[in-house]
């Protein structure tokens, strides 16, 4: 069988070109594509650039399968204290971009570790998130489906879902070759990336096309980013997570990611707060007054025009209005303005924690 994503490499020379990557495509895409914004390096190789340049090189990465089996772990609550340490989850976004395995195999691992297991004790929750969360499932309308899923968990045979199985393992065993589990992920997927439901005749073909061979997933990613669809969804900005706006201040901040106990430490204190707007400023503060932001002195700043300008694009993904940049200039000019000042300001406004 021909590996899809070698024929997808050989497409990327005749796909159509994308609009150019201004300020606002080019926030966004990284966003979508890695949770987090361009560094700088990468801001200045891509500015310009189509969009096909930098999705087909993120689709070829780890960089990218990481961040997109981290949206699985959270999909499936196993964070913190139950982040899966399994080598086999570890290694799958080095599996996914060398196509040794497809998005079936990856969450078939996710659903087989210790970790899942440990996140969902027990026959009847075990069973339940199974069939909730990986096949789309009301367990109220399947009692008797959920019945025999946990005779498997303790041992027993049985007909679940249409499927003999006699083990725990083959809960997760049956759920994962079943259709729905393609359809379900598809569907949040495409909710997640362009921000609007698949169109039902769409969605049949997409998961087809998966049964046929999972890791043709990598192609329908890129059809959707480099389809009108994505185009559409830059103007429905929805909140950033908290795991997202962490990492976004340090990278426009710092031009680095925090370390992993550095951002597990923040985000863990934001995720506990039922309104995390307040702490989010005082860790936007925090950072810029730590002496490590990458911020320049006042008296640095030779063109404060230009410069706030910039501050505006790179960091809400859009120019400043005439009558902003004149409030923000003014302001620079006050003796008493730092540029964290500035910064801080450009930080607060609604567009920064939304993408």
């Amino acid at each position: 069988m021909m590996n899809p994503m070698a024929a997808w490499q050989d497409e990327r020379s005749v796909a159509a070109p994308a609009a150019p990557l201004d300020a606002r495509r080019l926030r966004a895409a990284f966003l979508d594509l890695y949770g987090r914004p361009p560094l700088l390096d990468e801001r200045e190789r891509f500015a310009g650039r189509g969009l096909s340049e930098l999705v087909d090189e993120a689709l070829a990465g780890e960089t990218f399968w990481r961040n997109w089996t981290d949206e699985q772990l959270y999909y499936f609550l196993l964070i913190d204290n139950f982040h899966p340490a399994d080598g086999k989850v570890e290694a799958i976004p080095k599996d996914l971009a060398a196509a040794t395995i497809g998005v079936r195999d990856a969450i078939h691992r996710i659903a087989i570790s210790s970790s899942f297991d440990r996140r969902n004790p027990g026959p009847d929750t075990f069973v339940t998130v199974v069939m909730e969360q990986l096949l789309g499932l009301t367990v109220q309308s399947r009692v008797r489906d959920l019945e025999i899923g946990k005779k498997l968990y303790d041992g027993g045979t049985g007909n679940f879902l249409g499927q003999t199985g006699r083990s725990q393992a083959d809960v997760v065993n049956i759920a994962i070759e079943d259709r729905r589990m393609l359809e379900l992920l598809l569907e949040r997927e495409h909710e997640r990336v362009l921000r609007a439901t698949p169109d039902a005749r769409a969605l049949k073909d997409w998961t087809r096309r998966l049964e046929r061979d999972d890791r043709d997933f990598a192609t329908i990613l890129r059809e959707w980013f480099l389809s009108p669809a994505w185009e559409a969804r830059l103007d429905l900005r929805v909140p950033m997570s908290n795991r997202m706006f962490v990492r976004s201040l340090f990278v426009d901040l710092a031009d680095r990611l925090p370390a992993d106990e550095e951002g597990k430490r923040m985000r863990g204190a934001l995720d506990g707060l039922a309104d995390a707007r307040p702490l989010r400023s005082v860790l936007a503060r925090l950072i810029l007054d730590s002496g490590r932001s990458n911020v320049p002195e006042r008296e640095a700043i030779t063109d404060p025009t230009t410069w706030v300008a910039g501050v505006f694009e790179r960091l809400l993904g859009r120019s400043a209005t005439p009558d902003e940049l004149a409030t923000f200039v003014a302001a620079f000019h006050d003796p008493e303005c730092r540029s964290t000042t500035v910064v801080y300001a450009v930080l607060s406004h609604p567009n920064y924690s939304t993408w």
